[in-house]
């Protein structure tokens, strides 16, 4: 008996919308290297966004015209071919990662992060228009960083007493 998994998730929308809708969510990925969305639409979106990827890494012409008729979106084309697709020149594949946030607070959607695998939090910084990406990325390490260390310090602490 035939158990056969489905293609593809028609995340309840018409074949015309859920391409709109993937080609719109891929060009705010490669314009902003992470967004954030439910997770049926980051895992509908992953395969998209890697075989637009594998085909800019060719660099030709026709590979060019071929993700600018998938994705629609003049500038975030000329982005995926000048910087991110030189990025990921020697890695087979895997290019996206997702993150699962938790559900979301107004009707309890799962939340997911996509974003690409080698994105630091300097280009995030820089992205969203920060003048001095590394200083920026600092501060915000430095406001995350005060818990961990008073968790570790307190894992110390139980540590030594179990001792």
């Amino acid at each position: 008996m035939r158990h056969l998994k489905k293609k593809n998730n028609k995340l309840n929308r018409t074949a015309s919308h859920r391409k709109a809708m993937l080609a719109n969510m891929a060009a705010s990925l490669i314009r902003y290297e992470r967004i954030q969305t439910t997770d049926s639409k980051a895992k509908a979106l992953r395969p998209f966004v890697e075989k637009l990827i594998t085909l800019s890494r060719r660099g030709d012409l026709h590979a060019r015209r071929l993700v600018q008729s998938r994705l629609r979106d003049k500038e975030a084309t000329s982005r995926l071919f000048a910087e991110i697709a030189p990025r990921f020149t020697d890695r087979p594949g895997g290019y996206t990662r997702i993150v699962k946030i938790g559900p979301r607070a107004g009707d309890n959607a799962p939340i997911s992060l996509i974003e690409f695998v080698d994105t630091t939090l300097e280009d995030i910084m820089r992205l969203r228009g920060h003048d001095n990406a590394e200083e920026a990325a600092e501060a915000l390490l430095d406001a995350v960083s005060p818990e961990d260390e008073e968790a570790e310090e307190a894992a110390a602490e139980v540590a030594e007493d179990e001792e």
